[in-house]
């Protein structure tokens, strides 16, 4: 198996971050996240949402390996943010990435 070049990582990273931008309740979490600008309760956004507890599950597990959103528990609860660093990278300096 070859390496890949930093030129391929970009690409499939670039892919990464806007293919999980690309879903509309996916996009709207992000959306939600960013109106409120601190950590939420993943049951929060669930119910501003109107999504169930596993499908949410799903949407936030590819919205933080896209390095969209950070995330931690606390006792039994999932906290998230966005990733602001992220947000400047891909989408600030989109036209630079191409």
């Amino acid at each position: 198996m070859s390496d890949m070049t930093k030129q391929e990582v970009t690409t499939k990273d670039n892919i990464a971050v806007f293919k999980a931008l690309a879903d509309p309740i996916r996009l709207e979490i992000v959306r939600y996240l960013n109106r409120l600008d601190h950590e939420v309760a993943c049951g929060e956004i669930g119910q501003a949402m109107q999504i169930s507890k596993t499908s949410g599950s799903y949407h936030f597990k590819i919205l933080q390996e896209a390095g969209l959103i950070t995330a931690h528990k606390v006792a039994r609860e999932k906290y998230v943010t966005l990733d602001r660093s992220t947000f400047d990278h891909y989408l600030t300096h989109f036209w630079q990435n191409l």
